[in-house]
């Protein structure tokens, strides 16, 4: 294919041979700071082909280098569920549509036919609306708002943000999961607003069970040192919630966290008493996530950092509501931990 300026390039999966240019490629525009080392590593890259816990679909120019490189990544609880990221372009390639050519490979010919891809999100930072549109028009769906996601400091080269920035989660599915999901009471209108964009079946029920005190509650956390982010994955809801979070969150704090995460499955009965726990501690609402533990989830979020809403740029309608319903309980949040503390 070629670009509107004439310019020829080729999008093409992975091949072993390719893996030291895409290290070049990742060198000449990030030098050695890029944060996952994966991509430094031209052997590592390739095994993690072979073993599906990450694609790479790259862009080469008539010469054959890698002028371009996207990355589906396992960053999920659920191990069909697949990222887009990891994304860029050689500087003087850029503008010319190698990223979107990437994207529509991936979205439109690649991932359709492969039998472990279900599902497909990213995060679309919102400190612009370039990427929220491309996968729009790919026929995704908005669902979730991380606030506070990234530090602003990814983005000195570009000087695109002077706050830590907001990623939109928005997902594409390739298959059909119909199942229930139990709707927390604080969040049932929120969710059903959520669900109603979606075009695959849910079973819905308000969730009535109390936490179950014969079981121990069971998560993964994860820390992301260089961006202030702690993500914790709760595989397990039991009686002992409240406690257990609170040592998770210590964990977290004591690595310096400014953002934490936590995901919680909505195919438990007992998830609304769970949310109940984390609204008290300070934490509010993010948004649903589509298949997240194969069944789905929903996103709370607590900040330890000034969030900044005026910054966050949207490109849709849907996107508009999501934001403000955040920004409400964000808000709600804030006042009740005042109260608390007053």
């Amino acid at each position: 294919m070629s670009s509107p300026s004439g310019e020829a390039f080729q999008v093409e999966f992975f091949r072993p041979e390719y893996a030291d240019g895409i290290v070049r490629l990742f060198r000449a525009v990030y030098g050695d700071s890029y944060p996952i080392k994966l991509f430094y590593d031209a052997n590592a890259l390739t095994e993690a082909n072979i073993s599906g816990e990450c694609y790479s679909i790259i862009a080469r120019n008539p010469k054959g280098e890698v002028i371009g490189v996207t990355h589906l990544f396992r960053s999920a609880p659920y191990k069909n569920l697949y990222e887009v990221a990891a994304g860029l372009v050689l500087k003087e390639y850029r503008q010319i549509g190698v990223n979107k050519s990437m994207l529509d490979f991936i979205y439109e010919e690649w991932a359709p036919g492969q039998e472990n891809i279900e599902e497909v999100f990213g995060e679309a930072v919102c400190n612009h609306i370039y990427m929220q549109k491309t996968v729009l028009d790919a026929v995704h769906v908005e669902t979730a708002l991380e606030v506070a996601l990234m530090p602003a400091e990814a983005y000195d080269k570009e000087k695109s943000s002077t706050g830590r920035v907001a990623a939109l989660l928005i997902f594409r599915p390739y298959g059909s999961k119909p199942h229930r999901v139990y709707l927390p009471s604080d969040y049932e209108n929120e969710l059903k607003f959520l669900y109603a964009g979606l075009d695959d079946i849910r079973e819905m029920s308000l969730s009535r069970e109390s936490l179950p005190r014969n079981e121990s509650s069971k998560a993964q956390m994860t820390v992301f040192d260089f961006a202030g982010v702690t993500r914790i994955a709760v595989e397990q809801i039991g009686g002992d919630f409240a406690g257990y979070l609170d040592g998770l969150e210590n964990n977290a704090l004591n690595r310096k966290a400014v953002v934490i995460q936590v995901w919680l499955k909505l195919a438990v009965p007992a998830v609304g008493a769970a949310v109940s726990i984390l609204r008290k501690k300070g934490y509010f609402f993010g948004g649903v996530l589509p298949r997240w533990f194969d069944h789905d989830g929903i996103l709370m979020q607590k900040l330890l950092c000034p969030p900044d809403f005026g910054g966050i740029r949207l490109y849709s309608d849907r996107a508009h509501q999501i934001l403000d319903i955040v920004k409400q309980d964000w808000l709600r949040a804030q006042a009740e931990q005042e109260c608390m503390s007053a």
